[in-house]
């Protein structure tokens, strides 16, 4: 999962930082909205977490710009701003959740993986593909008959790209945009992919071939 933080107060970015990237997310951190709003027609996210009061464009500008446009990213505002109508500002423009400075990097944790839950798995905090094959949204993890599947770091953001886009072919240019942020050799994420098929005991990803790889439910 790749995050996009606009942040200006350094301490704070670099802790929510290192926070993040301690529980398996690629933080993308920035102090100025123009830089984030160019970053997001850039590279790929799976998240926003925005500050409202940043140089350049505000927190609730970049949000309205991008949903304009039809990008339905999740996002959560950062903010000290706790007026009623600074919350309904921050609503219309399009969040899913507003948290309050200070806050504890807990109540981060718990407000991102609520968000994503509800975004990516239709509030489903366990998913169950079958023959005792189960996804824990909320802890990331993959288990069979009860034991832990060891999965490698990208074995797991494969299956987290196959799951978002659940009943959905998921191409090579979209694993190299959504993982990697480059390009990288199509044979490369094949052989990645088979690995990870490898791994499961159900055959739950599908090849299409010619078109890419698939998840249904």
């Amino acid at each position: 999962m790749r995050v996009l933080l606009l942040e200006d107060e350094y301490m704070l970015r670099v802790s929510i930082t290192e926070f993040l990237e301690e529980m398996g997310y690629e933080v993308v951190g920035f102090s100025n909205g123009e830089k984030a709003f160019d970053a997001i027609y850039e590279t790929h996210f799976d998240l926003y977490l925005l500050d409202v009061n940043v140089p350049g464009m505000n927190g609730f500008e970049l949000l309205r710009s991008i949903r304009k446009e039809g990008n339905k990213t999740p996002a959560i505002f950062l903010t000290s701003m706790v007026n009623v109508s600074d919350l309904q500002e921050g609503y219309k423009s399009g969040c899913c959740d507003y948290v309050r400075k200070p806050f504890d990097l807990t109540e981060l944790q718990i407000r991102i993986m609520h968000a994503l839950k509800s975004y990516y798995h239709d509030g489903e905090s366990k998913i169950d593909f079958g023959s005792d094959l189960i996804y824990d949204t909320e802890n990331f993890t993959l288990t069979h008959g009860g034991e832990n599947i060891s999965l490698s770091k990208t074995e797991k953001e494969i299956f987290t790209v196959l799951l978002k886009h659940t009943n959905q072919v998921v191409s090579v240019e979209m694993f190299q945009d959504e993982i990697w942020g480059e390009y990288v050799d199509p044979a490369n994420i094949r052989v990645q992919i088979n690995n990870l098929r490898k791994k499961l005991p159900v055959d739950i990803i599908q090849n299409r071939r010619g078109l890419g790889y698939i998840i249904e439910r």
